[in-house]
């Protein structure tokens, strides 16, 4: 491979050989396109004469389009304000325009690290959320309300506390999860507007120093044209200098579809436990041998790669935290960290939620056997006999019931309840639908 970086890139592969990871190929493709529109407008500012914008516009674009992915080897642990990569990126793309193209006098013209690189992590957590996160988990949205509506009739116990309650409807419990993946979205996509909001201009401290005070607004109107994003000012200069925390919120919208996504993935590894042992209520689907060494055993294999996912987030996000929380004075010195772990999260949910829904929620299937069982045996029907029989009342027919094993119904028989009373109190579907049961 033809090394097109120079002294300033091998030096920091000298001084970070920590992980072996780089900076996020997205992070590097937006200083790409960052260089490209600043060159672009710095020729039409007539700041950079045109012939060496156009070169350098046409190398930054070669970047963007992932063409010289191999050539950033730095560290994602490194300097925390991402100068290494904001070097790197400028040496890559000045080698590419050829003589009279430098790294810092014209690729970096107008342009700081301190300002450019965590535009770059921005601004790839943007695109990525857009163009992945948010259609796969409209898709996963879709595969849980289709469930619901396949399971609508469904009647099987409710639980709280792990215990048995009240009969709801398999149909009701998979809108519920519908619902959170939906909200979950809309949490995510409410943080756009600000994750969009780049501190691009403010060069080293935020004054704008050695910057035309049309160039950012240019640049960023050029990305916006090319890409579609919403791509904001700073609410303030300083803000966006000194914080990221349009970084940490996002994350932490990513978190709040984490901890959805375990509650989903655990509610339907339970209902698929079994199938003999357990509640086996929902068929899985046979993506592969459970054991290698119980045969015919089926795992829920996809539910335990989201929990793991969903752990992984909530990691990040941890740190993701901690790093919003080191911008001392007019810098965040933690934006790589930052960057690695919001775009690993974006991936992770976005890849995640889409095999949750396509290898998982759309080949599931109701046992009825089982949902009608656990239905009829669930005592906390009894609650529906509160306002025939009072609390107390059903509270002894359920204890008895709890302690012999017996059904409910004989239970309540032999405490003076008739048949047409248990028939009203005890539909089940109607239990299910939140409908009156109370005597007429």
């Amino acid at each position: 491979m033809q090394e097109l970086w120079g002294g300033e890139t091998r030096k920091a592969v000298e001084n970070f050989p920590v992980s072996g990871e780089g900076v996020p190929i997205p992070v590097v493709r937006w200083l790409g396109r960052i260089k490209g529109a600043a060159a672009r407008v710095n020729g039409e500012l007539g700041r950079l004469d045109t012939e060496v914008a156009n070169r350098i516009a046409n190398a930054a674009d070669a970047v963007a389009s992932g063409e010289h992915d191999d050539q950033f080897p730095v560290d994602v642990f490194q300097t925390g304000s991402g100068t290494s990569s904001n070097m790197n990126a400028n040496e890559v793309i000045a080698t590419l325009a050829g003589d009279a193209a430098h790294p810092n006098d014209h690729v970096n013209m107008g342009q700081s690290s301190n300002d450019v690189f965590p535009s770059a992590v921005h601004l790839a957590a943007l695109d990525e959320i857009v163009s992945s996160l948010l259609p796969a988990l409209e898709v996963l949205e879709g595969a849980l309300e289709g469930k619901a509506k396949e399971f609508s009739d469904i009647v099987k116990a409710g639980r709280t506390h792990l215990m048995d309650a009240v009969p709801v409807t398999l149909g009701q419990e998979f809108s519920g999860y519908a619902a959170q993946v939906r909200e979950g979205r809309l949490r995510v996509e409410a943080t756009l507007p600000r994750l969009g909001q780049i501190p691009l201009g403010g060069t080293a401290t935020g004054t704008g120093l050695n910057t035309h005070p049309e160039f950012a607004s240019r640049v960023r109107a050029l990305m916006a044209a090319d890409t579609k994003l919403e791509i904001n000012p700073p609410a303030d200069p300083f803000e966006a200098q000194g914080s990221r925390d349009g970084l940490v919120e996002t994350s932490g919208a990513l978190k709040v579809v984490a901890v959805s996504l375990t509650k989903i993935a655990n509610d339907i590894r339970w209902m698929g436990s079994g199938p003999r042992a357990g509640l086996a209520e929902l068929l899985l689907p046979e993506l592969q041998k459970g054991s290698s060494i119980m045969p015919g055993k089926v795992n829920p294999v996809i539910p335990e790669v989201v929990v793991q996912v969903s752990a992984q987030v909530i990691g990040n996000d941890t740190a993701i935290t901690a790093g919003g929380m080191q911008g001392n004075f007019e810098l965040n010195v933690m934006i790589p960290l930052m960057a690695r772990n919001l775009l690993q999260s974006v991936a992770l949910l976005s890849s995640a939620s889409r095999l949750f829904a396509d290898k998982c929620v759309a080949g599931l299937e109701a046992n009825l056997e089982m949902t009608n069982r656990h239905a009829e045996n669930t005592l906390a029907s009894a609650t529906a006999l509160n306002l025939h029989i009072g609390y107390d009342k059903a509270s002894d027919i359920v204890k008895e019931a709890t302690v012999s094993g017996r059904p409910l119904r004989d239970v309540a028989r032999e405490h003076g309840v008739d048949d047409a009373t248990l028939d009203e109190a005890l539909d089940l579907r109607k239990i299910a639908a939140g409908e009156s049961t109370a005597p007429k």
